[in-house]
């Protein structure tokens, strides 16, 4: 199900509707400087829940690990990064997701981790055709995935 944001009250409203889906995930949508980390801030205050900034959570655990293995260790690691989150988990700078190297499918990623807790997430791109876009087709991180209604939310946000 995809929202327009109009305000921080609906986000809290979706986060109640959310424990009703089998994916209990919650993409913030929008283009770089649309307001997906203020809103997320303002969920964190709210909440009294941190925001995991997951490029250098990521970045930490990836470098105790070779090149040749981090392929098979990513999801694992971005578990264990969440697992002392039992309710709710509210992720940032999600870019490394998306590095070609590491051969991931980050909804997919996202999506099993939805499964345990609730995971509120950035996602710097947009909809279009019905199909969730991170980034450009000519740049080497672009992924276009799917959707499936009523799968999962997403609030879209663009700049002002």
């Amino acid at each position: 199900m995809v929202i327009n944001y109009k305000s921080i009250s609906d986000i809290f409203k979706l986060i109640i509707s959310i424990k009703e889906f089998y994916y209990q995930l919650i993409l913030l949508v929008g283009p770089s400087k649309s307001g997906k980390t203020y809103v997320l801030k303002e969920i964190s205050k709210k909440l009294s829940v941190p925001i995991i900034n997951l490029n250098l959570e990521l970045s930490k655990h990836l470098l105790k690990i070779p090149k040749s293995t981090r392929i098979l260790h990513l999801p694992e690691i971005v578990e264990e990064i969440c697992r002392k989150y039992k309710d709710i988990v509210l992720l940032d700078n999600t870019e490394l997701l998306f590095e070609p190297t590491l051969k991931q499918h980050p909804l997919e990623l996202l999506k099993k981790l939805s499964r345990k807790r609730t995971v509120i997430a950035t996602w710097n791109g947009k909809i279009k055709d019905n199909h969730l876009l991170y980034a450009t087709p000519e740049h080497p991180s672009f992924k276009s995935c799917f959707l499936i209604p009523g799968e999962f939310l997403i609030v879209l946000l663009s700049k002002e």
